[in-house]
């Protein structure tokens, strides 16, 4: 008998960010070198009342900028909430729709509060051999074009080891080739856990249930129905694929200009990313989202109890053409989003609480953040979004080459310095040599951001959900991290489908 095959451990990833010097950048290294500048010159012209004087501001200026409080500096923590209270003070935090307030002019123009505000949506020219029409999602502030598709997966609850990492390795070639055509800059894959509403069954049982039948059996098959939606959960699963305007701009005006222009790169990328989700990645469907599907996610990310009536509408214009089932992009958002609270998110009558979850040292086995996506009661929502932000060739040569360079001086330090080199030293080396090996033999570097999310009716301790759902996290291996003071910008990253989380870079294109 051969032993069963050990499942796939990946890991050795870095941080997003290196210090430039004892793990600080240029900026916090500049800041606190011109705070003790006053020092220095006391203590040069034997000014030593006012040295000693100044000696205590230093101390607290450092402590603001290198020591870190929850991921961020207590600078950056004081400059967050000073802008957030000048946001609340001057009514920059409360939003209500157009559509809420009568004022809408345009029902195809999107209206999203916060960071999806930039957003506007434009029908496609069309689109593979039904012609479809994808909606081509713009983002006028950050100058970005996407596509949304929804996916359906088998999953891999009970695939074997070897299958898993097939499925794994497919993934990599989609990144591969993400990386290697120099346009997509994110793509984001996002997993919905809500609950059952069973607009399905309750449709079928409208075409298929004899009335003729015994009462005792169409009691029976209603309780039995009633007892399995609210135990029931749905799974829903989109892929959102990004690219900047810088890229395609040039391909774009080849290829007539304008929205269109855009399109038609845009839709030579959904092809290749379509061929290796169906292929290597191993969905079963991928359909690209038009502007009613569209408006349907997003909607249901915002108000998830609403899936029930938009299905039912839907299923309603089947068999009479004259109900309006399509949703229109202005009614896509909540109606209200108050001033967001400092740890939790409120949107129409739901509540919800976002983490960010931080990659473990050890690394994890695919399938690890199950638990994250699965409810504890019912009637919550869960959500988790993945941003892969591939890194162009170039790009990842220098900074690899860069990471490695500062391993070995720091290695040779500690070792002419007689300090002991750690286990934890070792690991690091081994893992930049690791990177180093992978990127010579043509694999990618990308870099990663998840965001989860737990939704439930305000009605609900959005407080005691929230705990429930850093215990997920911190029970499948990972690190939790509480977006606080930034809860509605999360919210946008962890539940609505449109590729915004990932936080741009300088010097990124």
């Amino acid at each position: 008998m051969t032993a069963p095959a050990r499942p796939v451990r990946y890991g050795s990833w870095s941080k997003d960010r290196q210090g430039w010097f004892l793990g600080l950048g240029g900026g916090s290294w500049v800041v606190i070198v011109v705070g003790g500048l006053p020092l220095l010159l006391a203590a040069g012209s034997a000014k030593w009342l006012l040295a000693l004087g100044w000696a205590p501001v230093w101390a607290v200026l450092i402590v603001l900028v290198a020591v870190p409080v929850r991921g961020r500096s207590a600078f950056q923590w004081a400059v967050e909430c000073l802008r957030r209270w000048s946001g609340a003070v001057l009514g920059w935090t409360d939003w209500q729709s157009k559509a809420a307030a009568g004022t809408a002019d345009d029902l195809d123009e999107a209206d999203l509060p916060g960071v999806l505000s930039g957003i506007r949506t434009y029908d496609g020219p069309p689109f593979g051999p039904l012609l479809v029409r994808p909606a081509v999602v713009a983002d006028h502030r950050k100058r970005t074009w996407a596509a949304v598709a929804r996916i359906t997966h088998p999953g891999i609850g009970l695939s074997e080891a070897a299958a898993r990492a097939r499925l794994g390795a497919g993934l990599a070639e989609l990144l591969e080739g993400a990386a290697t055509a120099e346009l997509v800059s994110v793509v984001a894959l996002q997993i919905r856990t809500l609950p059952e509403d069973g607009a399905e069954r309750e449709a079928w049982q409208r075409t298929h249930l004899r009335r003729s039948a015994p009462g005792l059996a169409l009691a029976a098959n209603a309780e039995l129905a009633a007892v399995m939606t609210s135990a029931g959960v749905r799974h829903e699963a989109f892929v959102t694929v990004v690219v900047p305007e810088r890229r395609i701009a040039r391909a774009a005006k080849e290829a007539g200009g304008g929205v269109d222009g855009r399109a038609r790169v845009l839709y030579g990328v959904m092809g290749e990313i379509e061929a290796r989700l169906v292929g290597p990645v191993g969905c079963t469907s991928v359909t690209w989202l038009d502007s009613p599907g569209l408006a349907t996610a997003i909607r249901t990310g915002f108000a998830p109890g609403d899936r029930a009536g938009l299905a039912a509408a839907e299923f309603a214009a089947d068999s009479d053409p004259r109900v309006a089932a399509a949703l229109p992009m202005a009614a896509a958002g909540p109606t209200v989003a108050p001033n967001p609270e400092r740890r939790h998110y409120a949107h129409d009558a739901w509540h919800s609480a976002i983490c960010t979850v931080l990659l473990p040292d050890k690394g994890a086995v695919m399938g690890a953040l199950a638990p994250v996506l699965t409810p504890t009661t019912a009637g919550e929502r869960r959500c988790a979004t993945v941003f892969f932000e591939p890194i162009s060739m170039a790009k990842a040569d220098r900074l690899v080459g860069n990471e490695s360079m500062s391993s070995e001086l720091a290695t040779e330090i500690r070792r002419r310095g007689g300090f002991q080199v750690r286990a934890s030293h070792r690991r690091d080396a081994a893992r930049v040599e690791g990177q180093d090996v992978r990127l010579a033999e043509g694999n990618a570097l990308v870099r990663v951001g998840i965001a989860a999310s737990v939704t439930v009716p305000g009605t609900w301790s959005i407080t005691d959900y929230g705990r429930r759902l850093e215990a997920s996290i911190t029970g499948s291996g990972f690190k939790p991290l509480r977006l606080d003071l930034a809860q509605d910008s999360g919210f946008a990253a962890a539940c609505i489908p449109l590729g915004i989380g990932l936080p741009r870079r300088r010097g990124t294109k």
